[in-house]
């Protein structure tokens, strides 16, 4: 496990640009798995500005999303697949038939899940994966308690994320209960993953995943058993 410390966010969006376009430039038909999320925000708006100054292609790059909110239209201001749109999609060339978010409203959810996982298998698998952490070490929207060998399933949302995410939402009732994610396997089959952190509210859980044991009740303690994991993290997420 590869550790990068950075002095603030800025730093953090920086460093995680400037690996994501190595990675784009290395492989021009890279499959990138994509986070949702304060997080990552600022590594967007890089992305996009480096495509206007330097027109990096993303025509030939195909993107598929950890997570999505049950009972989202894909066109719902709070939905991940909006979110994506409004951070990098509507950005960049990138082809919208290369991009794929798991669906938030579908008659058979058990298939949808079928189905993204057969996608990520038809796209040759996931070059690097791109992550955000939860305060209780959720990856994805696997909570703790998560088997480490789940695949794309549904998950009832903790009390402690439902919390988290609504400062999203006007208020803490409109924030879905469910969501559709990747599964811990499905992440840890990807070639590279990428985790970033940020803030002192994640100190205590990078703490954990970085000293702890590897434990289901810290999700994102499995990353420790994975062959490239880059971790990035700023000076108050590694206070602890």
């Amino acid at each position: 496990m590869n550790i990068i410390r950075v002095a603030t966010y800025k730093d953090l969006s920086e460093k995680a640009s400037q690996i994501l376009l190595k990675q784009i430039k290395e492989k021009s038909n890279s499959v990138l798995g994509l986070a949702t999320g304060g997080s990552v925000i600022g590594t967007y708006e890089l992305l996009v500005e480096d495509h206007k100054k330097n027109k990096t292609p993303y025509n030939q790059i195909k993107t598929v999303n950890l997570d999505e909110y049950i009972g989202l239209k894909p066109n719902n201001p709070y939905s991940y697949h909006y979110f994506m749109n409004q951070y990098l999609f509507q950005h960049i060339d990138l082809l919208e038939q290369h991009t794929h978010v798991p669906k938030g409203v579908s008659d058979d959810f058990q298939n949808e899940c079928h189905q993204y996982e057969q996608t990520i298998e038809q796209l040759g698998g996931i070059d690097l994966q791109l992550l955000g952490v939860g305060v209780n070490g959720h990856i994805g929207f696997n909570e703790p308690g998560t088997s480490f060998q789940s695949k794309t399933h549904i998950v009832d949302l903790s009390p402690s994320t439902i919390e988290v995410n609504s400062r999203f939402f006007n208020t803490i009732e409109e924030v879905p209960t469910k969501a559709i994610t990747m599964g811990i396997q499905t992440i840890m089959n990807s070639k590279k993953i990428v985790l970033l952190a940020s803030g002192k509210t994640k100190a205590p859980i990078l703490k954990e995943i970085l000293k702890g044991e590897v434990t289901e009740n810290v999700p994102a303690s499995v990353l420790n058993q994975h062959p490239d994991v880059t971790i990035i993290a700023d000076e108050e997420a590694l206070a602890n």
